[in-house]
């Protein structure tokens, strides 16, 4: 973890981190207000090979989608952490497993995560940008 070396920004990374936290518990509990409570009106989401993910709406609009037949559980480890001023970065290592509601194959992603953090006029810091370079992981064949 690399920040400014102040007490503000050791808060300010505690304050992320939990952020993370609360991300992951919220994915895993489906609930999709508490997710946008998390992010900047304007995020944006790049995903390789799909065209960016512009703004809340559309991040929970793809997400309500996913969680009418899913469940997702994820889990990061951060790698490292720096704290500028009203601005942050995370890179993680994540990996998420989505999990069919009916019977069929779940699908598991991993890989890294460089995320960056605005801190708002409100004194939270939220998610305004985020580059997930997660890709399949393959399952072994039933019986292998």
């Amino acid at each position: 973890m690399h920040n400014e070396g102040t007490e503000q920004a050791s808060a300010a990374a505690t304050s992320i981190l939990n952020n993370i936290q609360l991300w992951q518990d919220a994915t895993a509990a489906g609930d999709v207000d508490k997710l946008l409570d998390l992010m900047d009106e304007d995020v944006v989401f790049l995903v390789a090979g799909h065209p960016p993910m512009k703004g809340r709406e559309q991040f929970a609009q793809n997400l309500r989608n996913i969680l009418q037949t899913h469940h997702i559980a994820s889990s990061s480890q951060i790698q490292e952490i720096v704290v500028q001023a009203d601005l942050a970065y995370t890179w993680s290592y994540l990996q998420v497993e989505i999990i069919p509601k009916q019977p069929g194959p779940q699908m598991r992603r991993a890989g890294n995560v460089l995320s960056i953090w605005r801190l708002l006029a409100d004194g939270n810091w939220r998610l305004c940008r985020d580059a997930n370079l997660l890709t399949l992981e393959m399952q072994p064949e039933p019986g292998a």
